[in-house]
């Protein structure tokens, strides 16, 4: 029976460095389960989480830290704006307007 239990959700994407040994972990147990390397890792680690018993107690006496980000998260087309490249033929053309 598979340790992991998947389901989908909203999701971002992230950037991050394995071993390549555990790529290849990865990628065995996802085919095993029949679904993505992204779940195995997000569902993996939200059990490590849940069934780490030092970490819910630091995550309950410091409910509020803050700690600086080293996960990199990629921003989305639609959140990330480009400016306008303004050409002369474009100012003209509004000018007119």
């Amino acid at each position: 029976m598979a340790l992991l239990i998947v389901k989908s959700s909203k999701k971002i994407d992230a950037t991050l460095r394995l071993e390549e040994s555990t790529a290849k972990m990865i990628d065995r147990y996802a085919a095993f389960l029949q679904v993505s390397a992204d779940e195995v890792v997000d569902k993996g680690m939200e059990y490590i989480f849940t069934k780490d018993k030092d970490f819910q107690q630091h995550l309950t006496a410091e409910p509020n830290r803050t700690v600086p980000a080293s996960l990199r998260i990629k921003k989305s087309p639609s959140t990330v704006s480009t400016p306008k490249k303004v050409t002369k033929a474009s100012a003209l053309d509004a000018s007119r307007a």
